[in-house]
């Protein structure tokens, strides 16, 4: 006999190649009209008022429903915009939690190699094993709902930099014996490092007001 009192979970759902999810439109300006006001409506509706619960609801939507739900939302807007500010600190949570242990990996030579103020941006404990990096990254997310927005930007570009420093020599590292490895990395590296980017100039944009 099975219990039908335990509540219901979609599938989770998570794309094979979390930097390269792209979802069909079938009219590009609906979808950014409801990217652009459903991210304001979010962020504006939380900020007013950070119940805890509704902020770890937010913070553990991945975990709870997969990334498909919020990719219809967000994926397609452009990176320097509020939805697309929210999709990629939304990404950076989901890599983490699918690998935290290669993300430390990363982390930890990134920071070695990078040697700037980044790991104190980002807030970073030293060392940062795969739980200390899901919390970190939790804890950024966090901070886009109940904190400084540019602030919590600022921090994940920071990170993204950190991630992307620590692809890019660990790639030279397999580079003579596993290539197609080191060309995965590579590509992730370049990827990261646009996305530190798009948060910086995000963070700037959110300070000016400029942000939608």
């Amino acid at each position: 006999m099975t219990d039908d009192s335990r509540p219901f979970h979609k599938p989770i759902r998570r794309p094979a190649e979390l930097f390269d999810r792209l979802f069909a439109a079938s009219d590009p300006a609906e979808v950014s009209r409801v990217a652009h006001s459903t991210a304001a409506a979010l962020l504006s509706r939380v900020r007013q008022d950070p119940d805890a619960s509704v902020v770890d609801r937010l913070v553990a939507f991945t975990d709870d429903h997969g990334i498909d739900d919020i990719a219809e939302l967000w994926s397609r807007s452009p990176a320097r915009s509020l939805p697309g500010a929210l999709w990629r600190l939304y990404l950076l949570q989901l890599m983490i939690h699918d690998d935290a242990a290669s993300a430390a990996l990363l982390f930890e030579r990134g920071r070695a190699e990078l040697g700037s103020v980044d790991e104190v941006v980002a807030g970073a404990p030293a060392p940062a094993g795969p739980d200390e990096l899901v919390a970190l990254i939790d804890m950024i997310l966090r901070g886009a709902f109940d904190g400084d927005f540019a602030i919590a930007l600022e921090r994940a570009a920071a990170f993204c930099r950190i991630q992307a420093a620590g692809a890019t020599h660990v790639a030279d590292d397999y580079e003579p014996t596993e290539p197609e490895r080191a060309s995965g990395l590579t590509t992730r590296a370049l990827r990261l490092a646009r996305y530190a980017e798009d948060l910086t100039a995000a963070a700037a944009l959110w300070r000016r007001d400029s942000l939608s």
